[in-house]
């Protein structure tokens, strides 16, 4: 009889050790999360925020849409250089664990989809826009996970919907994007989140970073649509 529940005990060992695990890793796709957005979009330091940088090609040439081109083009020269990583300092290591020319990548992205956004007339300080930034990292996949949170597009622009979600939906598609920009990394051999959000993994390279620079601004041109609905 003892043997027999001995048994049962160890069988369900693992249970709680998943439950941590998975606790461990919802919370460092928090803080990937709220690290892009953070420091990507506000700034930190001499990082210039989104609206900085906005602000200064709008200035530059005059018009919003030429100045979102430049911007499109301006990070995705930033990003494919050889010199990337040691323009950005001590940014680098912010959050410590990841690998910095991901985390690099990601800063400098989100900065990006909040210039995209502000410059099309959105407020980058609300939660609703700050939230639909994060997804442009992620570009065709951000429909999946936000279906995973319970919101659907549709014909919708993403700031449209999400304008319309609680705080606690945005909390959680926020950790999505977290978990699968963390699985991208997983290739680093930071962690492997495949069975949480598989996505085709791949060292970062500056061919790589061109396309996917490029692909963040194309989404975020969408994302934020040149009119007035969604914008507050």
């Amino acid at each position: 009889m003892q043997n027999h529940v001995g048994a049962d005990a160890t069988s369900e060992v693992p249970e709680p050790d998943d439950a941590t695990r998975l606790e461990k890793l919802s919370a460092r796709a928090m803080q990937v999360a709220e690290t892009v957005i953070n420091v990507g979009v506000d700034g930190k330091g001499p990082w210039k925020g989104s609206v900085q940088v906005a602000e200064q090609h709008l200035a530059r040439h005059g018009d919003v849409e030429k100045a979102i081109q430049r911007l499109i083009a301006t990070h995705v020269r930033l990003t494919s250089s050889s010199g990337f990583l040691s323009g950005l300092g001590g940014l680098i290591t912010l959050p410590a664990t990841l690998p910095a020319d991901f985390t690099a990548l990601w800063l400098s992205q989100a900065r990006l989809a909040g210039a995209i956004a502000h410059l099309r007339g959105y407020d980058i300080r609300s939660e609703e826009v700050r939230s639909v930034v994060l997804i442009s990292l992620i570009g065709s996949s951000a429909t999946e996970v936000l279906a995973a949170a319970g919101v659907e597009i549709g014909t919708k622009t993403a700031v449209g919907v999400i304008k319309q979600v609680p705080g606690r939906v945005l909390i959680e598609i926020n950790k999505k994007v977290g978990f699968r920009l963390v699985t991208k990394a997983g290739s680093k051999g930071i962690v492997n989140l495949t069975k949480l959000a598989p996505v085709a993994g791949g060292v970062v390279g500056g061919g790589v970073n061109f396309a996917s620079t490029r692909a963040v601004g194309t989404w975020a041109k969408s994302n934020f649509p040149d009119d007035c609905a969604g914008r507050g």
